[in-house]
């Protein structure tokens, strides 16, 4: 029996196809097929089978399609085991296994240096595919196992082709290379490759335009330039020399895996299964999170040929391991010598993301601290993948795949210490050994220490150790890791302290903060700041509190268990919530003593009243980076927020959280955090029955949606928050809402509703937000056409920001100011203002509306005829705007990119870029961008000579204009638009 994955999936019986039913059947054939004879799990084959939407039938048709398989592949084993399902090969062959073998057997002989054998090999390999990859099937699981398996036939495409040019055969390969170039062209190697068979043919010229044609898509798609490889290849063909690619330095760093790695088979497999670029492992401490990382990465290390990278971030000691540092390492793994390796961190990452942007490597990232650590070290290319572990889930990095590893069952702890102590002693005191595996918490890490002792003493029964671990006092002195202090140790320091700090320690680990500042501290136990660095002291040299930065302090895990045992012993409850609402209240002065430099905007809760005196010592402690500030803090904020929505502190959780969004995860584009503060607060709202604070946190999320570009969702919580407000005839919240919603009605095109819902606002709103509004309904009667009514309002907005000390908001108004002149064609005044605009920008260091800027400045300068490096501004301001995900950025810089090839003579450009603009347009559902798009387009088009569809362009673009009541309605077409 022939079983085929490498194309459809078939079964083939001397010759001919067995019948085997629906996508749905073939599906689990290939689930249990690429399992390569590993257990699936009942579970795992109907999310296969039904994408993760099974009805409740599921069990039973996964029961009737394994039967029918079974009775159309007698000759195969499918057997059932406890949980799922296990397909045995037997004699039968599968062409994945066989294309693997060969695979195999190539590298072995290339590495040897018989470039024959690789060849024939890899030509043998290939010849086992017969299509695309689990063709026929359309399900999650076909789409992202045919991309997996279409890399590793790839890693063999290349080999062969590195084979043939090693026997002087590159004038065979060139048609071959020139389709995969095509169809890959961000793969260096392939056009390295290609370039070399060019050069072996004698067509150097076609060979060095090759590499030119690389490195601009390169630069113009992921902003790097050629790696060190293709850069010599090119050097070498300039040369005239023979032309070789040097074979990449393949790393191999994975540490040796465990041998009695136990357990977390579902996690394994999810692993192996993901087709996430990016994983994170997080669990607590002693969870197992290395282990599992270390066996999945050697399981995994097949399918990315081009090598391993392992490194321990020591993200839980507080001398981690800087990127910069990182990166050094794996730039000198990958075979860079020390010279070459660049001085600072950005440098190194770029030459980082080159070296991989055309390899499959496999990068081991453990224990990192959180995500400022990790995400210079992540591989930019398609082919790589990265995980990660950490004691937190990282939920800021933007599209990984998020495995939590909680405590292990008791079945495989019960196999782990059997492991350990060996399988005869547990088995006689079996009840014994399931009491060790319930102290230990069932986490592997305790079970290894506790089974460690009962290794080293046989004398010592199992009963007397689950004895001793029953034993309070006793448990952690039992389960001591590394240099923690154990459980007898921490009681008897606990015991030493004043009384005054016992109750700081019961008090800050109740808190529960990841990190404690030295501002949180004096907060949370209502002392000054000279008591709470006593306090602090006391307890850092009591070893109760560790050290990770100036005037910042970690509470360890075992540590904070204890003490928040002692805590709900010992303390009131009332008392306790006073210690989160005191926390959350001084957080809240910060956050918005920090904003007075950044861009605060309207939403924001009331401030409290404060003396100047102690405004000046507030801002002490933030400092003057404010930025800098909430990087630091971000984790401790977000987790009082909720730790104190879990506490029904309905108010302060509110208006911290919507304090929050409007400082850093404005500027910073946190929207991680600013959905989970947001949600955390909103339901402590709604259990108190809080419509002011529901109206406002549904208001933030409106703003966030809006930030994330989903417009219809940003205008449905805008209009939940104004039901909210309505139930308690909070006006004054319902006016600046009503602005908000205004800006996002603008973005759609609904202009006369947006400019209705602003009017209807003015009246009930403060200076911040008057200021704001009056800036809306400019740039509303910008796009309306009303161009003096327009300017008077913006430079009313401007005055107003101006008084208000918020720089911020004058920089975003002069660059409407700028739109505006630019609209009424007063280009010098325009070019001012947008310079003038930029300047503030770069200064306040919001690199998301400094993009803005620069287009809206480039455009001016198109007008102008004077933007010769305008197309340079443009790609910086196209990478800012999709490093932050900002959809619309995208596609504003794109279209002006279009305009600025056009105005320069390139309308073949002009014209990709401006089609690049349209899809994203069409993503965003904004047709009135769209149509100035098709505007644009269509002058494009006209240049070209394709007058029909330039007509046609034009005119659907007059049709969606006169739909919005836009000022573009019946304007004629200029040289540019």
């Amino acid at each position: 029996m022939k079983l085929r994955v490498l194309g459809p999936v078939e079964a083939v019986r001397e010759g001919r196809l067995v019948a085997l039913g629906g996508q749905k059947p073939r599906t689990l054939l290939a689930a249990l097929l690429l399992a390569e004879e590993a257990l699936v799990t009942s579970d795992r084959l109907i999310d296969v089978i039904w994408d993760e939407r099974a009805p409740a039938t599921a069990s039973a048709s996964l029961h009737t399609y394994v039967s029918s398989l079974r009775k159309a592949l007698p000759e195969v084993g499918i057997v059932t085991r406890p949980g799922g399902y296990q397909l045995v090969l037997g004699e039968n062959t599968l062409d994945y296994r066989e294309f693997t073998r060969l695979a195999r057997e190539g590298r072995t002989a290339a590495a040897g240096g018989d470039h024959k054998a690789a060849k024939r090999c890899c030509e043998l390999a290939l010849a086992t595919w017969s299509g695309v990859a689990l063709a026929g099937l359309s399900c999650r699981f076909a789409t992202t196992s045919a991309a997996r398996l279409e890399s590793l036939r790839l890693a063999v495409v290349e080999a062969r082709v590195d084979a043939c040019l090693a026997l002087g055969l590159g004038d065979e390969l060139v048609d071959e290379l020139t389709t995969l170039v095509a169809e890959n062209a961000l793969l260096e190697r392939l056009r390295g490759q290609l370039m070399l068979a060019l050069h072996q043919a004698g067509r150097q010229a076609d060979a060095l335009a090759c590499y030119q044609a690389g490195r601009k898509l390169l630069v113009e798609q992921l902003g790097v330039e050629p790696g060190p490889e293709l850069q010599e290849v090119h050097r070498q063909v300039l040369l005239g020399v023979p032309a070789t690619l040097e074979a990449a330095v393949v790393p191999g760093q994975l540490p040796l895996d465990m041998a009695d790695f136990t357990g977390r088979a579902a996690e394994l497999r999810r692993l192996r299964e993901s087709a996430a670029q990016v994983v994170v492992v997080a669990g607590k401490p002693g969870a197992g999170k290395t282990a599992l990382a270390v066996r999945a990465s050697h399981e995994l290390a097949g399918r990315y040929p081009d090598g391993q990278l392992y490194i321990d971030l020591q993200g839980v000691h507080g001398t981690a391991v800087a990127a910069s540092e990182a990166l050094g390492r794996f730039l000198r793994a990958l075979g860079v010598p020390d010279a070459a390796v660049p001085a600072t961190a950005e440098e190194r990452a770029a030459q980082y993301r080159s070296l991989l942007a055309s390899r499959a490597v496999l990068v081991v990232l453990d224990d990192a601290a959180g995500e400022h650590q990790v995400r210079a070290l992540l591989p930019g290319g398609p082919r790589c993948a990265c995980l990660v572990t950490s004691r937190r889930r990282l939920d800021a990095l933007a599209g990984a795949e998020h495995v939590d590893l909680g405590i292990m069952d008791e079945t495989d702890c019960l196999a782990l210490l059997g492991r350990i102590i060996g399988e005869a002693r547990l088995v006689a005191e079996r009840d014994a050994a399931e009491e060790i595996v319930r102290q230990c918490g069932r986490l592997p890490l305790a079970i290894r220490v506790a089974g460690g002792r009962l290794a080293a003493r046989p004398d010592l029964s199992l009963a007397r150790m689950a004895a001793r671990l029953r034993e309070q006092r006793r448990v952690l002195d039992e389960l001591a890791v590394g240099d923690l202090e154990v459980r007898g140790s921490m009681a008897l320091s606990y015991d030493s302290l004043g009384p005054a700090e016992r109750r700081a320690l019961r008090r800050l680990a109740w808190l529960g903060a990841p990190e404690l500042g030295g501002w949180l501290v004096a907060a949370a136990l209502e002392v000054d700041d000279d008591a709470a660095e006593a306090l602090l002291d006391t307890l850092v040299r009591a070893q109760l509190l560790d050290v990770v930065g100036d005037r910042r302090y970690r509470m360890h895990t075992l540590v904070g268990a204890f003490a928040w045992e002692r805590a709900e012993a010992e303390d009131e409850q009332a008392a306790l919530e006073i210690t989160a609402k005191n926390a959350a209240h001084r957080a809240l002065v910060l956050v918005e003593t920090a904003s007075g430099g950044t861009p605060m905007r309207v939403l924001t809760a009331s401030r409290p009243d404060r003396d100047q005196p102690d405004r000046e010592r507030l801002l002490a402690v933030v400092g003057t980076r404010p930025l800098t500030w909430f990087d630091l803090e971000q984790a401790t904020l977000v987790h009082l927020v909720e730790r104190a929505s879990d506490l029904g502190l309905a108010t302060a959780a509110a208006r911290l959280a919507s304090a929050l969004c409007a400082s850093l995860f404005v500027t910073r584009n946190r929207f991680d955090q600013w959905w989970r503060t947001h949600n955390a607060a909103l339901e402590a709202t709604r259990r108190a029955r809080d419509f002011s604070g529901q109206g406002l946190l549904l208001a933030g999320l409106g703003w966030l949606r809006g930030e994330q570009d989903r417009l219809d969702e940003a205008a449905d919580y805008y209009h939940q928050a104004l039901r909210a407000y309505d139930q308690v005839r909070d006006l004054d919240g319902a006016a600046v809402t009503r602005v908000m919603l205004g800006s996002v009605l603008r973005e759609q095109g609904h202009l006369a509703e947006a400019l209705t819902t602003v009017d209807r606002a003015l009246p009930r709103l403060n200076r911040v937000a008057e200021a704001r509004a009056r800036h809306c309904r400019g740039l509303i009667l910008t796009e309306l056409g009303k161009l003096d009514e327009a300017l008077r309002e913006c430079v009313g907005a401007h005055d107003a920001y101006r008084d208000l000390g918020d720089r911020h908001g004058v920089a975003l108004v002069s660059r409407t100011i700028g739109i505006v002149h630019r609209a009424a064609g007063r280009l010098p005044e325009a070019a001012e203002a947008c310079e003038h605009a930029l300047r503030l920008l770069a200064a306040t260091g919001d690199r998301l509306m400094t993009a803005y800027a620069v287009q809206a400045l480039v455009k001016v300068r198109i007008r102008q005829g004077a933007a010769e490096r305008g197309n340079e501004w443009l790609l910086k301001a196209l990478r800012t705007c999709s490093e932050m995900k900002d959809g619309f950025g995208q596609a504003l810089v794109l279209r002006t990119l279009g305009e600025w090839e056009l105005a320069f003579g390139t309308p073949e450009a002009a014209l990709d870029y401006l089609r690049r603009s349209l899809a994203r347009w069409d993503d965003l559902r904004l047709p009135l961008w769209r149509a100035r798009t098709l505007r644009s387009s269509a002058i494009t088009l006209s240049a070209l000579g394709n007058d029909d569809e330039a007509e046609s362009a034009f005119a659907e673009a007059e049709r969606v204009f006169a739909v919005h009541g836009s000022r573009e309605l019946g304007e004629p077409l200029p040289a540019t638009s």
